[in-house]
């Protein structure tokens, strides 16, 4: 629920300056376009009544990709081998996304990162520092638990030059 209230106040927080600069320019006429695909766990598939959320959410050339977690997507589990191989197969599934877009990395301008212990931070920023050599803007911190018992999620939003 924190999630989506958080993506909902940057998405009215983008739209309210796109209205207000509408006063100085040209008016923009800007498309929200929800994309999703089926999100499966373990063998089955999750409906999205019971996933209630967007894959990816396109605004004008924005692209705000819901928090992706180390799975493995042939099997759909995490992949062992703690922070750093859950850290590089998080930062792979964010590359297939982003490249079925037509972007990549280079396009991410804002990550939020969440751990699952703090201090993995420095293991988890090793792997992170090798996938944005850009630096996009970030947001970084730990919480008790995440889903199906992931160490780190990352989502990140992306503008499409």
């Amino acid at each position: 629920m924190k999630r989506l209230s958080l993506f909902a106040a940057c998405l009215l927080l983008f739209l309210s300056c796109q209205e207000r600069h509408s006063l100085t320019r040209p008016a923009l006429e800007t498309k929200v376009e929800i994309i999703e695909k089926p999100v499966f766990h373990k063998s089955h598939e999750i409906t999205k009544k019971d996933a209630p959320f967007s894959d990816v959410v396109q605004v004008g050339e924005m692209y705000f990709l819901s928090g992706q977690i180390g799975l493995n997507q042939k099997n759909r589990t995490l992949v062992p081998g703690g922070i750093t191989a859950e850290t590089t197969q998080t930062l792979e599934n964010i590359k297939e996304v982003l490249a079925q877009h037509d972007m990549d990395m280079s396009n991410v301008v804002k990550a939020l990162v969440i751990l699952d212990d703090i201090k993995d931070f420095k293991a988890f920023n090793e792997v992170y520092s090798s996938y944005f050599p850009q630096k996009p803007a970030r947001t970084t911190f730990a919480v008790e638990a995440l889903a199906l018992g992931a160490k780190i999620e990352i989502e990140v939003i992306a503008v499409k030059n």
